[in-house]
């Protein structure tokens, strides 16, 4: 039976056409069809006097349907079909509510008339996936609110609210009462009994030419923000043809830009980590939590209270330590109200925040939580005390959550004596800046427990990735591999500023050493004493150990791998360290030589994917989708690459594992052995997407 994506209606003379395409009235191929089909008869019917399009559910209509950009497009494309409701000879009103955006406000610009609801919210959000509006919305902004505002608003890629697009002009009137569809009709008819008939934007002249200075400073922001991107110089050749060119020559120009930029690997690769950004499998029903416990008042402790409190959960932040408790509060209060400051938070909002959160000296004051989450001391018999005590202080049924970033989530679970209830929670610092939470999967941890840790993540705006538990889990295991190689190239030869500049240049949002300086060098220093069973190699992590050991500790203390001046986080080179490291390889047995910067970026990175192989086959991460989220979002690895394993699949796993063979005929084997998935994928000429939907297929059909 054929899904009725369109309903067309009739209220005494008003066609009203209703997209009905759950859930979000993505404008799919059916829909397009569909409502092309009802244009046409009601612009062709002499009973018809105007015309109301409006969406059912939440929203207008959200966008486009993004999985067919995959594919070539298919008839009838939106462009013709908004081409066709522009040339109406009866006037179409847009009613708008929910979000319009992308194509649902291409289509609301190419209707002649706008209403909206007071909630609604508009916006051409294409830059943030590597396109452009490709159906007119190029052209038909600008003729509506000129080309200064039309081409800011569609490089910064967010929405506006309804009182601004009626200052800008975007909609004519904003509904009054709670009834859009009543609002909507009465002004079809105000429209049809005027005689003003159709007003279409194709035909507005544009008046102002872009300044070059102002196309400048945009083309900067945009890549700012959106780096390794084409589109943003797509948009901005497309908005000034707007004013230069006739409508179909522009918009035949806006055509052809966005199949350029649908077809780049920076658009495949922003698609990806779309999808894979919202992918969800089941874990069972969360536990209702509305009360948090906090376990730690430290920087990260503090962080994670700030989210969970603008969240609106109830925290209670807990630091046996007077000092450091008071420390916390401050820290919560000073972050939030500086929301306010910044315009991103409003006063009652930010006071609301603060009083969500009050201070506790002992753990009794978590026996009535519904979550806790330990954020002290990186020590594993620490966190064994430290649960132990939750296990008998929290009652039945309260989730511990251990933030962990490298310990075993098992040992920690079984000193609680209630392992069932134990869940890691990998917070990235800053807590409460940081989008990524890597949730780690016990042996023992209740399917509820996962799914809990999953919908508190979610209900705090962050993105909670399951992993199961091994030093490091997905992500800090994965940074051994890629910093290992780094500290090796080090002594190699190689400089921190020559290694950072080379990994900077291919889009990470920092290099290793400038990252190390920022964490502070003696996080990763304990760990590895921690962590006796690393291997004994006295190269590895050898220039970092040496740095700490020397007291240079990173930006904290103003010396690490680089100098930074008072006040300031500009890495400087230091050649006191280039001499150290220089004499440490001496000392080693290690000759030095010239490294290119191809060497540089392999190294790194394919000693990265390899790991990430090793974790997909031991099922330590779920998914290749699910690595790439975890090194996109917490460490900083460019979006416009789509993740290390996607990256992997643009270059073909073949040319990794040649790289691999290549640097263990040169290096010797014990960091180059290729990951046996690589080996397979590679040898079949395939790619870790592939095999994850023939994995995927495979377990369906069991």
């Amino acid at each position: 039976m054929t899904q009725i994506t369109v309903r067309a209606d009739r209220h005494n003379g008003i066609a009203v056409l209703t997209i009905d395409h759950p859930p979000v009235n993505a404008m799919a191929q059916p829909v397009r069809a569909a409502l092309l089909e009802a244009v046409v008869a009601a612009d062709e019917d002499a009973g018809v006097a105007a015309i109301v399009i409006g969406g059912s559910g939440r929203h207008f209509v959200a966008g486009a349907d993004i999985r067919e950009f995959d594919a070539e497009p298919r008839a009838p494309l939106l462009n013709d079909v908004l081409l066709r409701l522009e040339a109406s000879s009866k006037p179409v009103i847009a009613a708008l509510h929910g979000s319009a955006l992308g194509g649902g406000f291409e289509l609301a610009l190419a209707c002649h008339y706008r209403i909206a609801s007071p909630g609604a919210s508009f916006g051409l959000p294409e830059i943030r996936l590597g396109l452009l509006p490709g159906s007119g919305g190029t052209q038909r902004l600008p003729r509506l609110i000129g080309p200064r505002d039309a081409l800011s608003l569609m490089l910064s890629g967010e929405p506006i609210g309804c009182e601004r697009a009626l200052e800008l002009g975007i909609i004519d009137r904003m509904a009054g009462g709670s009834d859009l569809l009543a609002d909507a009709l009465r002004y079809a008819r105000e429209i049809a009994a005027s005689g003003r008939g159709p007003r279409r934007l194709r035909e507005q002249p544009i008046a102002q030419i872009l300044p070059d200075a102002f196309v400048a400073e945009q083309r900067a922001l945009a890549a700012r923000k959106f780096p390794g991107v084409m589109s943003s110089d797509a948009i901005i050749e497309c908005v000034q043809a707007a004013a230069t060119q006739d409508f179909d020559s522009a918009l035949a120009l806006s055509r052809r830009r966005f199949e350029d930029c649908r077809r780049s690997e920076a658009s495949r690769a922003l698609r990806h980590l779309f999808f894979a950004e919202r992918e969800h499998r089941g874990d069972g029903e969360p536990r209702p939590v509305d009360r948090v416990g906090v376990l730690g008042a430290g920087t990260m402790g503090s962080g994670i209270a700030i989210s969970l409190a603008s969240a609106g959960f109830d925290v209670a932040l807990v630091d046996t330590d007077a000092r450091a408790l008071s420390a916390g509060l401050e820290r919560v209060r000073s972050t939030i109200s500086a929301a306010v400051d910044k315009g991103r938070l409003d006063a009652a909002s930010a006071a609301a925040a603060i009083g969500r959160v009050r201070a506790g000296e002992t753990l009794e004051a978590l026996q009535e939580v519904d979550l806790v989450i330990e954020a002290v001391f990186e020590s594993l018999a620490v966190k064994q005390d430290v649960f132990a005590s939750l296990g008998r202080i929290c009652r039945p049924g309260t989730v511990l959550a251990s933030n962990t970033s490298t310990l075993d989530v098992d040992a920690i679970a079984a000193a609680s004596r209630r392992p069932a209830d134990v869940v890691g929670m990998h917070f990235f610092s800053p807590a409460n800046i940081m989008r990524l939470v890597e949730i780690v999967r016990s042996r023992s941890a209740a399917p509820d427990v996962i799914a809990t840790a999953r919908n508190v993540a979610r209900r705090m705006g962050k993105l909670g990735v399951v992993v199961g538990n091994c030093f490091g889990f997905v992500g800090n295991r994965m940074l051994y591999a890629y910093g290992r190689e780094n500290q090796f190239l080090m002594l190699e030869g190689a400089t921190p500023a020559g290694i950072d500049s080379v990994l900077e240049k291919f889009g990470m949002a920092m290099g290793p050493n400038a990252v190390g300086d920022l964490a502070g060098l003696d996080v990763g220093y304990r760990v590895r004493r921690e962590h006796r069973d690393l291997t004994c190699d006295p190269r590895y992590y050898r220039v970092a150990d040496l740095l700490v050991e020397t007291g240079r500790l990173g930006q904290k203390t103003g010396r690490g791998a680089y100098l930074y001046t008072q006040g300031s986080r500009k890495p400087l080179r230091d050649t006191a360290v280039e001499a150290l490291i220089a004499a440490e390889s001496q000392r080693l047995g290690i000759e030095r030589r010239a490294i290119v910067d191809q060497e540089v970026r392999e190294r790194c990175l394919f000693g990265l994917i390899n790991e990430g192989a090793l974790i997909l086959s031991e099922g330590i991460a779920a998914t290749a989708a699910d690595i790439d989220v975890i090194w996109c979002n917490g460490y900083g690895f460019p979006r416009f690459r789509g993740g290390p394993m996607f990256y992997a699949d643009t270059i073909g796993p073949a040319t990794v594992l040649d790289g691999i063979n290549r640097f263990a005929a040169s290096l010797g084997r014990q960091y180059w052995t290729p990951a046996p998935l690589l080996s397979e994928i590679a040898g079949n000429g395939g790619t870790f997407q592939g095999w994850q939907n023939t994995k995927a297929s495979t377990a369906v059909s069991l």
